[in-house]
């Protein structure tokens, strides 16, 4: 199943989108989004990544991120798992949390910046989970109420955003949720939540003929679309970075096997490769730690170390099994 692979570049605004599975709910009460926000927070500091907007609503959440020191799969990796295994466990559910991977568009700063926070700090709005712009206020949820100075949520600092809209912090409060509430006024635009769309056509008029360039990852001007290809950006990445929980949906449809069939301790043949070909392509491809592949199949490091020796024997030995995992994590 090849498909083209997320860009993670550090320095690069990213507009993050992660759903539940099948419209699933993700977050059922203040508990969840509590726990969320706090692991949230805890792995902006620890990878050295800038959050300027975020909303979480019932069965999905919107993030604006601007990786600096470590690339972006590093922190949605863990932010995945680790809220996943606790909102499983917590909730005794079992099985995928989130649709597929997250949704990761990089986003051209000096046009977009400004749009992207006003859209996502609207959501709830939108989607009716409060009244007016007085209760999104004081919402908790969205990074709206954090720099309006009524909740604290994952430490958002004001000075990043109320900084765009003035020097003085009452001023650029006041400006700022202005700009928010003309956008109730003003239609969504399609290329900030639109899949698959040419979205560096959509952003200024074709001069003739002439097609701008484009890449459906990225959400910007031909011109800034053009800089990056030419500096090698938008080049395949070698691996296409999943989670360990995505690494498990694609094996276990690969294999045809059940849900969670993968952490049948039996020695059924299929499912016996299937573990062997995720521990191996868990750290040998996609660089997690024995530590944590042990942890997802709950299986001690002796058991990961032979798994990995037995999955490469089985990819060197299938030819099919080999073209599989060329189509699915390398690009």
């Amino acid at each position: 199943m090849p498909r083209q692979p997320r860009l993670d570049i550090t320095g690069l605004l990213h507009h993050v989108i992660v759903r539940g599975i099948e419209r699933g709910i993700i977050f059922h009460d203040d508990i969840d989004r509590r726990s969320f926000l706090d692991r949230f927070s805890k792995l902006l500091s620890a990878t050295g990544t800038e959050c300027l907007a975020w909303a979480l609503l019932p069965n999905h959440f919107h993030l604006l991120l601007r990786p600096h020191k470590m690339p972006l799969s590093h922190l949605m990796r863990r932010l995945l798992t680790g809220y996943a295994v606790t909102f499983n466990r917590r909730h005794e559910r079992s099985g995928h949390l989130f649709q597929n991977r997250y949704k990761s568009i990089i986003c051209e700063e000096d046009i977009y910046l400004l749009e992207l926070i006003r859209y996502i700090h609207l959501n709830p709005l939108r989607a009716k989970l409060v009244p007016d712009m007085e209760t999104l206020d004081n919402y908790p949820w969205c990074g709206h109420a954090e720099l309006m100075g009524k909740h604290l949520g994952i430490g958002l600092s004001p000075d990043t955003v109320l900084g765009l809209f003035d020097k003085k912090l009452i001023s650029a409060r006041r400006t700022y949720h202005k700009f928010l509430t003309d956008g109730l006024k003003m239609n969504k635009l399609p290329e900030l939540t639109g899949g698959g769309l040419r979205r560096s056509q959509t952003l200024s008029p074709v001069a003739g003929d002439k097609l701008q360039d484009f890449d459906d990852r990225i959400l910007g001007s031909g011109e800034f679309v053009t800089s990056l290809r030419q500096k090698g950006i938008l080049e395949p990445n070698e691996i296409t970075r999943i989670t360990l929980i995505e690494l498990q949906q694609v094996i276990e449809t690969y294999y045809q096997l059940g849900n969670q069939e993968i952490f049948n301790r039996g020695r059924k043949n299929k499912v016996a490769q299937a573990r062997n070909l995720f521990c191996y392509c868990g750290v040998r491809l996609l660089h997690n730690s024995g530590a944590e592949v042990g942890r997802h199949l709950n299986i001690g490091s002796s058991s990961v170390t032979r798994s990995i020796r037995k999955g490469e024997q089985l990819i060197n030995a299938d030819a099919k099994v080999k073209e599989w995992v060329e189509k699915t994590l390398k690009q």
